[in-house]
């Protein structure tokens, strides 16, 4: 079973770009069902690590990279236990022809862009991808046009489209990018519902705001390498976030959640 393997297990990772090392971690373990959150400012390693892990780029020889246990995926199997989801995937399904909805969401069981005359989908796969976009209160959005959906709308499809799978665990790519704080509030409590149901999640970020409470294990990224790692108590602070973003940063908390502002 993949639940006896840790979601994510790095040792010896480096990934170099114009001979300079861009990520360096020798050592960084996810357990399944532990909800986490990458944090760090832009130029971190944010966005390399996630392209790491989603196959998009490779590390220095002698890294050892694991999902669940293997170091070997295919990309469409993968899928069935990792979703991954980004801000940046949106401009892939704007994009012309138009993609309907339920195509969008159906196609992520080929990983295509739409689908295809030699694609076989079946009903069960149909019932899926209804099921999830049901389960993210965008159903009602079948029968139109990515391009023709909100930024919160979208993001919401692209939700369904890695959870139409049943994936052990969501990757979250900046999930709020774009998105106006009504969008935004409504996008979370929706995630906190995810989060309820079993699915692990692993937030990137660099808003503490967005940090759910099911949230509980806080990695802090700096120029490519783990700053610090621990419990979400432990790390958002004013003290740790303010070494983290080289500002004077205030931390205050509302319930559950966490609130950063600049200390003037």
């Amino acid at each position: 079973m993949a639940d006896e393997y840790p979601l994510l297990a790095l040792a010896g990772v480096r990934v170099m770009a114009d001979e300079a090392c861009i990520l360096d971690l020798p050592a960084l373990s996810i357990a399944a069902g532990e909800n986490t959150a990458i944090l760090g400012a832009n130029g971190s390693g944010k966005s390399t690590l996630v392209k790491l892990i989603a196959r998009e780029l490779y590390p220095a020889w002698g890294a050892d990279v694991r999902i669940f246990g293997q170091d070997s995926w295919n990309v469409f199997e993968l899928r069935r236990h990792l979703g991954i989801v980004s801000s940046t995937m949106q401009l892939d399904f704007d994009a012309e022809p138009p993609l309907e909805v339920l195509d969008c969401v159906v196609s992520g069981f080929f990983a295509s862009r739409g689908l295809w005359a030699h694609q076989h989908y079946t009903q069960d796969m149909i019932d899926a991808s209804r099921a999830a976009l049901a389960e993210v209160a965008a159903d009602h959005l079948i029968g139109r046009s990515i391009a023709s959906l909100s930024t919160g709308e979208a993001r919401r499809v692209l939700i369904a489209r890695a959870l139409a799978h049943r994936p052990r665990a969501l990757l979250l790519d900046e999930p709020c990018a774009g998105l106006d704080p009504a969008a935004r509030h409504h996008f979370l409590d929706m995630l906190r519902g995810i989060a309820a149901g079993g699915t692990t999640l692993v937030l990137v970020t660099h808003h503490i705001e967005e940090i759910l409470p099911e949230i509980d294990r806080i990695v802090m990224l700096r120029g490519g390498r783990i700053a610090r790692d621990g419990a979400k108590a432990e790390l958002l602070t004013s003290d740790a976030l303010s070494a983290l973003f080289d500002l004077p940063i205030a931390v205050r908390t509302h319930g559950a959640w966490y609130r950063a502002d600049i200390d003037h």
